[in-house]
């Protein structure tokens, strides 16, 4: 009897596992989808601003100051001054989305809220006179994010996505410094501020997953 109930017990233990272990599947790959849906607007749009020779982006790039460029915050990141600039955009975004996506349970969306919000934000308040647009603010607010994530968590999942993009992607932080003629130095290094700042604010429970925490955000 006792025997019988043991193995029961363990069948009962290895179907929640799998339950867990195809939830966090479904949960990857829908996340994985919302990511390259993400990308592959950001080239729909660019064409379209293409076709109408770039008028997007005095209507709706990041304007500091101005109430007209207000919901730039919102719009900078889908904006972009030529393919060139969106192709140097796509690789970071898929790498670190990707990351994102690969190792974080919850708050994604809150991530990016915060990341978009106070980062867009802090260029409207302090930015320079300039129409801001491109996607690389939040390339550096998910740069920030990362890494302060990994020393602020310092599970071995969380410092090892900190050791991958920093390897890869370290050289970026050049960009927070001003002097680079036609770069939002500003979008950058407000974005990795923000980035920073969501890692302590938002717990998004990367090493100790739970079933009943998977948020499909």
């Amino acid at each position: 009897m006792q025997r019988a109930k043991a193995v029961e017990g363990a069948v009962g233990t290895t179907t929640v596992a799998n339950m867990m272990n195809w939830d966090h599947m479904r949960v990857f790959f829908r996340r994985t989808a919302a990511l390259a849906a993400f990308v592959a607007l950001l080239w729909a749009i660019q064409v379209v601003n293409w076709i109408t020779g770039y008028g997007l982006n005095p209507a709706f790039g990041l304007i500091p100051r101005h109430g007209s460029g207000l919901d730039g915050v919102i719009a900078m990141p889908l904006l972009h001054g030529s393919f060139s600039h969106l192709m140097a955009n796509t690789p970071p975004l898929l790498v670190m989305g990707g990351l994102l996506v690969a190792t974080t349970t919850r708050g994604l969306l809150s991530v990016n809220a915060v990341v978009i919000g106070l980062g867009g934000g802090l260029v409207w308040l302090f930015g320079g006179s300039a129409i801001h647009i491109g996607a690389s603010g939040l390339i550096f607010g998910w740069f920030g994010f990362l890494i302060a994530r990994g020393l602020v968590d310092r599970s071995p999942i969380t410092l090892g996505a900190a050791l991958v993009v920093g390897v890869l992607y370290g050289s970026i932080l050049w960009g927070v410094l001003p002097g680079q003629p036609g770069v939002s130095w500003e979008a950058h290094l407000f974005g990795a501020i923000a980035g920073a700042g969501a890692a302590f604010l938002i717990r998004t429970h990367v090493h100790a997953p739970r079933l009943g925490g998977v948020d499909l955000n």
